[in-house]
């Protein structure tokens, strides 16, 4: 059995150490490593697991389903309506004294502030 140690600088270790190339023609072959490790304060040593998957275990086996796809649209939409909105400078001296007058009880930064409208926008153009 391997084991891995880790350096006493890092604290925790979360994520994938080598990804599939899923494009890859290849990809059947090739593994992800993910890692794991967490400083606990319980007396259990073993903080830190390795996994190794293949591709049938990171793509997805079931299609998507309406709900998934209606909030996907949604996310792109909102997030280029977001950027547009942030970059037009015709609207942002009225965004940024909005934002400043909500700040205190309200978004805590700018983009979250202009992501609230802009949700709120295309909610209100899709209803129904």
């Amino acid at each position: 059995m391997a084991k891995v140690k880790w350096n006493d600088a890092i604290e925790n270790v979360s994520g994938a150490l080598k990804k599939i190339n899923k494009k890859s023609q290849h990809a059947a072959d090739q593994k992800m490593i993910l890692a794991m490790h967490r400083t606990a304060e319980t007396t259990n040593p073993v903080c830190t697991h390795l996994f190794v998957r293949g591709i049938e275990s990171v793509t997805r086996k079931t299609p998507y389903k309406p709900e998934e796809i209606a909030a996907q649209t949604k996310f792109g939409a909102v997030a280029q309506a977001v950027q547009t909105r942030l970059h037009d400078m015709n609207r942002q001296a009225a965004d940024q004294a909005a934002f400043k007058a909500q700040k205190k009880n309200g978004y805590k930064t700018m983009k979250s502030y202009i992501w609230a409208l802009e949700a709120a926008a295309y909610d209100e153009h899709n209803a129904g």
